[in-house]
């Protein structure tokens, strides 16, 4: 092998690799954290209306800052008016999706489980773990829950595999006494 042909091999050889880590360096893998676990971590729970959002660049990076208006604390206290910051959305002409990192639409109504503090930008505990959406049965007017990580594969630690679960069309009721009864728990 020539001088040449080996240089060339070598090349193609460090850009496979700074391929493979680049896959490997944007990987995100959740863990899955039981509805406990969820309440426990949170420093609030609140039904929240997104109001609007905005994204943008930092250090190379897209992240998406939503305000939302809090309508109902469960846990922790909230001001009037929050903003969640998530990786990833749109900037100009760029997308950046994170798997497992919810988006939002003005006017829609979730339930969040919220790490961080008041005058600073909330974290969403869990990503899309952390997130329930709120659906209204325009018959009846009854309203269910079913949170995000329903439908996305999640790592189950006890299993070591991939799985999907997680609250799918709980009457709101419901789910309130389910978040009421894991912060008595906390307490005792």
């Amino acid at each position: 092998m020539s001088y040449t042909q080996r240089r060339q091999f070598l090349w193609v050889l460090f850009l496979i690799g700074l391929a493979l880590i680049a896959v490997v360096a944007q990987a995100t893998t959740l863990a899955r954290l039981r509805f406990q676990e969820l309440v426990h971590y949170s420093y609030s729970i609140a039904r929240v209306r997104c109001l609007h959002a905005e994204s943008r660049v930092e250090n190379g990076e897209i992240w998406t800052d939503t305000s939302f208006r809090v309508l109902v604390h469960n846990k922790g206290y909230l001001p009037e008016e929050i903003v969640v910051r998530q990786p990833g959305g749109k900037f100009q002409h760029l997308h950046s999706h994170v798997e497992g990192a919810p988006e939002f639409l003005p006017g829609e109504e979730v339930y969040l489980f919220l790490s961080g503090q008041p005058g600073h930008q909330f974290l969403i505990t869990g990503w899309a773990q952390g997130t329930f959406r709120i659906h209204r049965n325009l018959r009846s007017g009854g309203e269910t829950v079913t949170q995000d990580s329903a439908e996305t594969p999640v790592f189950d630690l006890a299993s070591e595999s991939f799985t999907k679960a997680g609250v799918k069309n709980l009457s709101i009721d419901v789910f309130e006494q389910r978040v009421h009864r894991e912060m008595l728990r906390e307490m005792e």
